[in-house]
């Protein structure tokens, strides 16, 4: 098969990349990246001289570029994770997610239906997406599949629009869908403006802690790399127009979750126990603030058999490790230079 992942080069994206790469050796496996700012090629330098994967670099919304890579590589699958995801970006920039996420999710879609209009069977489009779709939840509760869309942020409502496309391409064009929408993903390689990866380095370097409100906003963390084996399980054996959620079973309040870290940081990192917790400040709340998501993924166990494989203290102390022993890794992302590896690894080569 010859399988396209848009946003490979990106946190959820390099781990998908790398276990079709490294699992599937027969597959071809083209990874199409624009390298914006949180695109790192860095992520997947164990698998970039693999003879089975090619890394393309350009945007989803260059629809002749989407259509030269479809005629060059016969795709027989697409995943697509490219997106802009930070909701206090899209808060200061809207437009921007309106582009990516909306006009590029459908230049892709458009892309495909050209490419797979007179012989569709086999192929396969899969969109991956998020729980933020679905609003917020109370105290008790939990997302399904037949949840309505209440979007409450520019980033969730893009969202929301990029999978009604992909629904209604699946009834109007016949084109062969599958759609998943998961809980928050943590684990290696995650550009340090999110939480947990934020909350790591500040603790090493001893800054403060910000945490939103009340610091009771609740979210389903689920490790990333059980992510990815979700998304290879519903690509090969989902049901066509379905769609499935992916969750953790692992609901944290922001500020439990943050104390949990400064705990095994201090631990790691042999200082005295409670030290990294006197780095918590609250500041003011995110406007359109959602106070909780919770994930039934109930329908994906039962229909293909998939289950988180680790449990969340294992998780978290694994990924604080990983920050801990990745300064280097970490040190170019906040710096920029990562976007300097681009240029040597590959322009050299052309």
């Amino acid at each position: 098969m010859n399988i396209l992942i848009t946003g490979g080069a990106g946190f959820i994206g390099s781990h998908v990349v790398r276990l079709f790469v490294t699992k599937y050796p027969h597959y071809r496996i083209v990874n199409l990246d624009a390298l914006t700012y949180a695109g790192n090629l860095e992520n997947l330098s164990d698998v970039e001289h693999a003879p089975n994967y090619i890394f393309e670099r350009g945007n989803i919304l260059d629809a002749p570029f989407l259509q030269g890579l479809f005629e060059k590589y016969q795709f027989d699958g697409v995943i697509h994770l490219a997106a802009e995801s930070h909701v206090d970006r899209s808060i200061a920039n809207p437009m921007a997610f309106v582009e990516t996420n909306v006009m590029g999710t459908v230049q892709l879609l458009n892309a495909a239906r050209n490419a797979w209009k007179d012989n569709m069977k086999g192929k396969r489009y899969y969109h991956v997406s998020t729980d933020e779709v679905y609003g917020s939840l109370g105290e008790e509760g939990y997302f399904t599949e037949e949840t309505r869309y209440d979007p409450r942020s520019p980033y969730s409502a893009s969202k929301a629009a990029s999978d009604h496309f992909v629904r209604a391409y699946w009834h109007t064009y016949q084109l062969p869908v599958v759609l998943s929408n998961c809980s928050n993903n943590y684990g290696p390689n995650h550009f340090p403006e999110k939480l947990i990866p934020l909350v790591i380095n500040n603790i090493r370097e001893g800054k403060p802690l910000p945490i939103y409100g009340d610091g009771k906003y609740t979210r389903d963390w689920l490790w990333v790399k059980d992510h990815a084996s979700a998304i290879d399980v519903i690509f090969h054996n989902g049901r066509k127009g379905e769609t499935y959620n992916i969750g953790g079973n692992n609901e944290w309040k922001n500020i439990d979750l943050v104390q949990q870290l400064c705990d095994i940081v201090d631990e790691l990192l042999g200082r005295p126990q409670g030290s990294a917790r006197q780095l918590i400040t609250f500041v003011a709340d995110r406007p359109g603030h959602d106070r909780r998501y919770a994930i039934d993924a109930s329908k994906l166990r039962d229909e293909l058999g998939w289950e988180p494989s680790i449990r969340f203290e294992e998780g978290f102390r694994q990924t604080v490790q990983w920050y801990l022993e990745h300064e280097e890794w970490l040190r170019h992302v906040i710096t920029g230079a990562y976007q300097a590896y681009y240029a040597e690894q590959y322009r050299s080569e052309k």
